[in-house]
């Protein structure tokens, strides 16, 4: 048993090679599986004449005289293997769309593009492709909004393929910061009795059956609501641990169709115990930014390139920018003055004590010079109950902190949280919550610490990077309003 706990099989490792090997792209039945990405990288070059099994799809089929050439691709890389068909080989029924398993052998390909092709010594078709009905044709290039109408088939497109890779290598990136810097992964609930934004924009969950309807009480004997945010959870963790964080779904019911919203989206959360200054606050949220964007730029620069160069134009050199420079810091008040004092016509007119709209957000990260930019120190009146009271005058102010970056306007929202009992009983009563909160008053008498923290959109965040200008083009499945497919 100790063996096989510390992962080394039953028979000599052969259980654990095989299965290990499967993960990295590797099998050894029947032929040695590679991943596309393995095949192109060279890094594990097949022995001379070793056989090898790549199964994927069919990206291009292009039949000459003597031979057939095929491109396949498997999700692992933007770039497609070559793979030269000989005429023995059947590949009559193999078409663009195709499911394929392909066994050969990797030689060096003669052609500049690519070191490496197979040629083939037996072509499988696992499920076929009507290239007819198929809605994504072989030397189209199609526009993000057209792909939109298929969220059940663009996994199969280019661009598509790119974005779902830079998202997963940002989601490991971002776990990774964590934890690199002494944060505790916290799963947050899907289901709460609380409004943490307190905007009163929430799905309600209850049973679909009817039986509960009859009985007039609810499945948890209180109103219950998706989450729209893992902040106050994270909160109660700060009672033990210094540095907590969530990374998860949120919920929001805003009946909105505009290229800045979703229904269900993913939000990163951080909470820091022991902190007194929104300085600690911005310094993660900078670093998160610009570790994870300096990781992914590094580790899938073909995907992104797809995005900077076809998408949007330019953007690599502003990314550049945002990476070069330190972020820039506002008050409240220097943003209001700016707004002001700008010759822009405004849709939404700029007035102390009215909160940012995106049109003033945007604009002040140009005024800033395309750096993003910390506006701080919000009207104490406009943000939630738990942003911690500057005690200031006679304009009244919270230690609130959002971060607004290009294209995007606000991409974090933070605060340090109200820990002086007295300040956050008053406020409580003020929202009219006293009795609904009455267990958020108990962590604040049991050893609580001045402590604080943000939440960042991730979707916002792949659309700053990436320069993406409709949010339901980063997202796998987008939800909202009058649209749930799948």
């Amino acid at each position: 048993w100790r063996r096989r706990l510390l992962g080394l099989g039953a028979a000599g490792g052969r259980w654990v090679k095989s299965g290990l090997c499967s993960f990295n792209g590797r099998s050894n039945s029947s032929g040695s599986r590679l991943s596309v990405s393995l095949a192109l990288s060279g890094a594990e070059r097949p022995r001379e004449r070793e056989v090898v099994r790549i199964q994927g799809w069919i990206r291009s089929v292009r039949a000459q005289k003597e031979f057939t050439f095929l491109h396949i691709n498997d999700g692992s890389s933007l770039q497609s293997l070559q793979v030269l068909a000989r005429p023995h080989v059947d590949v009559s029924n193999i078409t663009f769309g195709s499911a394929v398993e392909i066994w050969g052998k990797l030689v060096r390909s003669p052609h500049k593009k690519q070191n490496t092709e197979l040629i083939a010594d037996e072509v499988r078709l696992i499920g076929s492709c009507n290239p007819v009905d198929f809605p994504f044709k072989i030397k189209k290039r199609h526009s993000l909004e057209y792909i939109r109408l298929f969220p059940h088939l663009r996994c199969k497109t280019n661009v598509f393929s790119s974005l779902l890779r830079i998202r997963s290598g940002a989601s490991a990136a971002t776990h990774s910061f964590f934890m690199n810097n002494g944060f505790v992964h916290i799963h947050t609930p899907t289901i709460t009795s609380n409004d943490c934004e307190g905007a009163g924009e929430l799905f309600q969950v209850e049973p679909a059956s009817k039986t509960a309807e009859k009985c007039h009480v609810h499945f948890f004997d209180v109103p219950s609501f998706l989450t729209v945010s893992g902040q106050l959870h994270l909160e109660v963790m700060t009672g033990a641990f210094t540095q907590v964080y969530t990374f998860g779904p949120a919920f929001r019911a805003e009946n909105s169709q505009t290229r800045r919203h979703l229904a269900e989206f993913y939000m990163i959360e951080a909470e820091l115990a022991f902190t007194e200054n929104l300085k600690d606050i911005m310094e993660v949220m900078e670093q998160l930014f610009k570790t994870v964007t300096f990781d992914i730029l590094s580790k899938y620069p073909e995907d992104v390139q797809l995005f900077h160069k076809d998408i949007a134009p330019g953007q690599e050199e502003r990314i550049e920018r945002m990476l070069k420079n330190p972020f820039q810091v506002l008050s409240y008040t220097e943003a209001i003055d700016i707004l002001q004092r700008s010759t822009e016509s405004f849709k939404f007119e700029p007035k102390w004590g009215n909160d940012l709209q995106t049109e003033h957000e945007k604009y002040l990260v140009q005024h800033c010079g395309g750096i993003p930019v910390f506006v701080i120190n919000y009207p104490y009146d406009i943000k939630p109950f738990y942003a911690r009271d500057n005690q200031d005058g006679p304009q009244h102010t919270v230690a609130a902190v959002d971060l607004l970056v290009p294209g995007i306007g606000e991409l974090c929202g933070g605060s340090l949280r109200e820990e002086r009992l007295d300040l956050l009983r008053s406020r409580l009563k003020q929202h009219g919550l006293p009795d609904t909160y009455q267990w958020y008053e108990e962590i604040h008498q049991f050893g609580s610490v001045p402590h604080g923290g943000f939440g960042m959109g991730f979707e916002r965040y792949l659309q700053c990077v990436l320069g993406i200008e409709n949010i339901k083009d980063v997202i796998p499945f987008p939800r909202f309003s009058h649209s749930c497919i799948l």
